[in-house]
């Protein structure tokens, strides 16, 4: 018998790693660290892959694919970025094996040494930029607007799926531009791209926002986030946007003659989200019963389980429903396993959170109607089958709706405003969620809240209005609240 999910209340993240197994989202892989992204999973993944290709695509966009390795010596050339990745590369020192003389198995050939080590990419950065060299020569060529599709590998201690992994799924998007303001406007853009996915297609509310130097990705000016808080109470970074100031083309050399035939280095953005998502998905809604999958992303919206399995009146009906569904765009399919009883059904497609259930008996047939369940809420409804189609169709928004309805409500009730130090260990020890606090600003002050707390600035939030007040630590001057929440 397989083992039941573990419920939230009793281990938060055993719950977590119940239901990414369980639900066949994803399973553990004999490489430590790594994981197998499952059907389910991966077709999760190829549905948000979508939407946000389109999103890009619409913002001028284009896709290409650089190498997975990348010169070692490259890392080098940005004193920050190297430093900030240098404890995850996985590093490739030899390209053959061969037998071992005892014929025990296989070894390194001492004679394969490559003569410069390759790094398995964290992030492209460097192997993109010394490309941009080549292909940006004036400002006709600007600005370059390019993304990846790819995978990476960050050599993660602790792992677990979705949210760290040693090796992940990802889009990075790197572009080039001819001034300061045009590659700020450019990261400020992805960041609201970002946003609107979470909350329009994951039902997810995010704060936009900015991180505070210590907590900038490596080698940029200034990163830009998007993040969001889980049933625990603790926050998940959800996507950056990061603006990198002319960092990487001075490393790489990437000039242009500008329009009065002045040669000036380029200006540059970068930014990503992962697979990641689908853990800050799974974490929004799910609950202890399986997945809640919003609808615009949930790769079956629709199932139609008909009691008994095969009979031929009640999949008539289906048919009939699962044919006016289909032509509406909507992903619908008849059940035909007629191994399994109905009950087990139900439970497997709630675990499984396709959005909604419809069930067609004997006496629905009778009488002309089905019953619909939708998964969010358990709730069930009766109507006559012809109605069917539409009713669903509208149904599938409402949840859509209901879902983003209900996590807002989440952060706002767990959104924290304290102005004593006092208040601000005992909210997060008690309850958890963002907390929204003076900071003065200072290294000093974030890294001994860290360490006393183990909450992090998560940014310092785009529409936070000013407010003067002092810091919880120090009692400085402060003229803003930062949001504060530990994290994943």
């Amino acid at each position: 018998m397989a083992k039941a999910i573990t419920p939230r209340h009793v281990d938060y993240a055993e719950w977590y790693n119940d239901l990414v197994i369980r639900s066949g989202l994803a399973d553990y892989s004999a490489v430590r660290g790594c994981m197998i992204i499952k059907p389910l999973g991966y077709a999760l993944w190829e549905n948000m892959r979508a939407v946000l290709d389109r999103m890009f695509k619409e913002t001028g966009h284009v896709n290409a694919y650089f190498p997975l390795f990348i010169p070692k010596s490259f890392l080098s050339r940005e004193a920050q970025h190297v430093e900030g990745f240098a404890k995850e590369c996985a590093v490739v020192t030899h390209h053959r094996l061969k037998l071992a003389d005892d014929g025990s198995g296989v070894v390194v050939d001492p004679d394969a040494k490559l003569e410069e080590e390759l790094i398995v990419r964290p992030t492209s950065e460097t192997i993109i930029w010394h490309t941009y060299r080549e292909w940006i020569q004036s400002y006709r060529d600007l600005p370059l607007l390019i993304n990846q599709w790819a995978n990476v590998v960050r050599w993660e201690l602790r792992t677990r799926p979705f949210l760290r992994t040693a090796e992940f799924l990802w889009q990075e998007g790197h572009t080039a531009h001819a001034t300061r303001q045009e590659a700020i406007a450019e990261a400020e853009r992805m960041l609201d791209v970002y946003a609107r996915f979470a909350e329009e297609y994951m039902a997810m509310p995010v704060v936009r926002g900015i991180k505070t130097p210590s907590e900038r990705f490596a080698g940029a000016e200034e990163t830009y986030c998007i993040e969001a808080l889980m049933q625990d109470g603790k926050a998940l970074q959800a996507g950056t946007s990061h603006f990198l100031g002319q960092n990487f083309a001075k490393a790489f050399d990437v000039t242009f003659l500008d329009q009065n035939n002045q040669r000036q280095y380029v200006w540059a953005t970068s930014w990503g989200v992962s697979t990641r998502l689908i853990g800050a998905l799974v974490m929004t809604h799910s609950d202890d019963d399986g997945l809640v999958l919003p609808p615009r992303l949930a790769p079956l919206q629709v199932v139609i389980i008909t009691i008994p399995t095969v009979e031929e009146p009640q999949m008539t009906v289906a048919r009939q429903i699962a044919d006016a569904l289909g032509r509406q765009g909507i992903s619908v399919e008849i059940d035909t396993d007629d191994t399994k009883r109905a009950g087990f059904k139900f439970a497997e497609y709630e675990l499984r959170g396709v959005p909604v259930r419809i069930a067609i008996g004997k006496r629905d047939v009778e009488h002309g109607t089905v019953e619909i369940a939708r998964r969010d809420t358990k709730e069930k409804v009766t109507i006559p089958s012809e109605s069917a189609p539409d009713y669903v169709r509208a149904l599938l928004e409402e949840i859509q709706r209901s879902l983003l309805d209900r996590a807002k409500r989440f952060v706002a009730d767990n959104t924290h405003y304290v102005d004593t130090f006092e208040d601000f260990e005992r909210i997060l020890e008690e309850r958890g969620g963002f907390v929204m606090a003076h900071w003065d600003g200072t290294a000093q002050t974030e890294a001994l809240i860290k360490e006393r707390t183990k909450a992090t600035i998560r940014c310092i939030p785009l529409n936070a209005e000013p407010e003067e007040g002092r810091c919880i630590v120090t009692g400085k001057p402060s003229h803003r609240r930062v949001l504060f929440a530990r994290a994943y």
